[in-house]
């Protein structure tokens, strides 16, 4: 299994939550949650720019935010950087990185050319897994569906409360059938889990009332934001999801802000974790 690139903030601090999050009573704690699929750091526009998309991500006021389509040293379209650290670093952030794809640096020495999904917290991340599912391959000709990393999951504790934090980005094919197959390593991956409360985020790449989804709203519930999400200038679907784990995580609030930042709008929810 693909190891996950952990690192901690810029001062490698346990940081406080946003400020909008209250101490929590005895019905739960309040946590703010987000997902955004950012195109490898490029506009709607297709024009780099981690000072735009670290604005965008910061005006969100999430705690906890899951990122899609995030470059490691992928390449000249996000100039080589790690892109996952640096959004940390500028929004004093934790941050786990699963790479999807992993592949040997262009030149020897260099870096590992990496692109998968990751996680922003900013509480303290206490461990981390990347997780496989079933994957179709952009990366090899002819490929056939195969156990692959990318489904990445963090391990939190929002103010005594354990939080298992997953992020995804499913199959954008027109078949269904590797998404289909997807839900499924998803939800054997998640309900093995016990013992904590559970928020799934990403681009699902299917609409709520797709069939292939439907299995998911057997333990999870839909933060339904009424909005759509992609694309970003004029948005007709809606294929990104904060989810959480029905009868624990309650849903107090949903939206989708508007921005141009990337081709995808991002997802912002307010949570309530049950104690």
């Amino acid at each position: 299994m693909a190891q996950l690139t952990l690192s901690a903030s810029l001062l490698g601090l346990i940081l406080a939550p946003a400020a909008h999050a209250s101490p929590g009573s005895g019905r739960g704690v309040a946590l703010r949650v987000a997902t955004y699929n950012i195109h490898a750091g490029a506009g709607m526009d297709d024009v780099f720019d981690l000072d735009r998309q670290a604005a965008t991500l910061r005006a969100l006021h999430a705690d906890v935010i899951g990122l899609e389509e995030v470059d490691v040293h992928w390449g000249t379209r996000s100039q080589g950087r790690d892109v996952a650290a640096e959004l940390a670093a500028r929004l004093g952030m934790h941050v786990s990185f699963a790479p999807i794809y992993s592949l040997d640096p262009e030149q020897p020495g260099g870096p590992r050319r990496e692109f998968g999904v990751a996680v922003l917290s900013r509480y303290a991340i206490l461990a981390a897994e990347n997780h496989e599912i079933t994957r179709l391959s952009t990366q090899v000709p002819h490929p056939v569906p195969a156990p692959a990393p990318g489904f990445g999951e963090v391990k939190l504790k929002v103010r005594g409360v354990p939080v298992h934090v997953y992020v995804t980005h499913l199959d954008y094919r027109g078949d269904p059938s590797v998404r289909v197959a997807q839900v499924a390593d998803t939800r054997r991956i998640m309900n093995a889990d016990r013992g904590a409360r559970k928020i799934l985020l990403g681009d699902f790449n299917a609409a709520p009332s797709s069939p292939e989804l439907s299995p998911l709203w057997r333990e999870l519930t839909d933060a339904d934001p009424h909005a759509n999400s992609f694309p970003a200038d004029v948005p007709v679907r809606r294929i990104d999801y904060v989810a959480v784990q029905s009868g624990a995580v309650r849903v107090r609030d949903a939206t989708v802000p508007r921005t141009l930042a990337s081709d995808h709008r991002p997802v912002v929810a307010d949570l309530l974790l049950r104690r």
